[in-house]
């Protein structure tokens, strides 16, 4: 089961801060945990599949409800 080590809410802020908040948190981060992130900017769901498409990034979950989306970001492992 994974466990939620951080969680970012970027709930009223626009693009691009939900990202380049993201992007600082998840630097913090060691490899294998996730950093979840609240938002309401709707673009913010095309950025964070972009986001970690780009970055090797998991997007573990995506979701979105009356009050905006929360997504579930995995750091990735580091191989050896």
């Amino acid at each position: 089961m994974q466990t939620t080590t951080r969680t970012l809410d970027a709930r009223g802020l626009n693009c691009p801060l939900p990202i380049l908040r993201t992007r600082k948190l998840l630097a913090q981060l060691a490899a294998g945990e996730t950093l979840t992130i609240l938002a309401t900017d709707p673009g913010s769901v095309r950025d964070m599949e972009a986001f970690c498409g780009q970055t090797g990034n998991a997007l573990v979950s995506s979701e979105s409800s009356d009050d905006g989306f929360r997504f579930v970001i995995r750091k990735p492992e580091v191989s050896a």
